[in-house]
C-alpha cells in the first residue's frame, strides 16, 4: 500500500469489501451495499474496549415507514446516499475499529452485515424471545460469525480488499497520509404533524 497524497478512503475500501462479502456468503447476499450508507465516526475516548461499530436501520419494525409511539405517529429522516435512498447506516468507530486484530475487524464487519434484515426492507434481523438483537448470548452470535468469516476467508477473496485490515490506525496512517470518508449524521426520528 503506497502512500497517496490525495488519503486513503477509508470508507470506500469498507464498501468494496462489504460488497464481495455480500457477492461471496451465502448468508449475505440478501444485503444490496448500494442501499447502506458506510460512514465512520470518530471515538472521544483513547480507550481500545467500546463500541467498534453499528448498524443503524432507517425503518421500523417489518420495514415499515411509520411507527406510532405514545399515540403520535413518528418516521426517520431520509438519507440519500450514492443518489438512492438508504436503508442502512453502517458507522466504524476509528481509530478503535482499526486497533483491533485482523480477525476481530472481520468478525466485528460480519457482525454488523448480519443485523441486517434477511428481507432487506430497513429493519434489523430480529431473533425469536426477548434478546431479538443478538438471539440469547452476543458471544454465541460472535461465535458463528467467526464461522462466517472462515468460510469467506477459504474462498480467497481478493488480498487487496482486505489489506488494509492488516494494519493499526497508526500504522495505517503512515501507510496512506491521510484517513478520511462520508460522514453521515444519524437521522433524526421526526413526527409525522412536521412532515411537509
Amino acid at each position: 500500500m503506497s502512500r497517496d497524497h490525495a488519503g486513503f478512503d477509508f470508507c470506500r475500501a469498507m464498501t468494496r469489501l462489504c460488497e464481495d462479502v455480500c457477492a461471496r456468503h451465502p448468508e449475505f447476499q440478501h444485503i444490496s451495499m448500494d442501499r447502506v450508507a458506510v460512514t465512520f465516526a470518530q471515538t472521544r475516548s483513547p480507550v481500545e474496549w467500546g463500541l467498534q461499530a453499528k448498524l443503524t436501520p432507517l425503518r421500523f419494525e417489518g420495514g415499515n415507514r411509520v411507527e406510532r409511539r405514545n399515540g403520535r405517529l413518528w418516521t426517520v429522516q431520509k438519507v440519500i446516499h450514492r443518489g438512492q435512498e438508504a436503508l442502512y447506516i453502517l458507522t466504524f468507530y476509528l481509530p478503535r475499529f482499526l486497533n483491533q486484530t485482523y480477525e476481530e475487524k472481520l468478525v466485528t464487519v460480519f457482525h454488523e452485515l448480519y443485523h441486517i434484515s434477511p428481507y432487506f426492507n430497513g429493519d434489523i434481523r430480529r431473533f425469536a424471545g426477548s434478546c431479538y438483537v443478538h438471539t440469547g448470548s452476543q458471544k454465541e452470535y460472535d461465535r458463528q460469525m467467526g464461522v462466517f468469516v472462515r468460510e469467506y476467508l477459504k474462498q480467497q477473496p481478493p488480498h487487496e480488499l482486505m489489506h488494509f485490515l492488516r494494519f493499526s490506525f497508526h500504522e495505517l496512517k503512515k501507510q496512506v497520509g491521510t484517513v478520511m470518508g462520508v460522514r453521515i449524521a444519524i437521522p433524526r426520528l421526526i413526527p409525522l404533524d412536521r412532515v411537509a
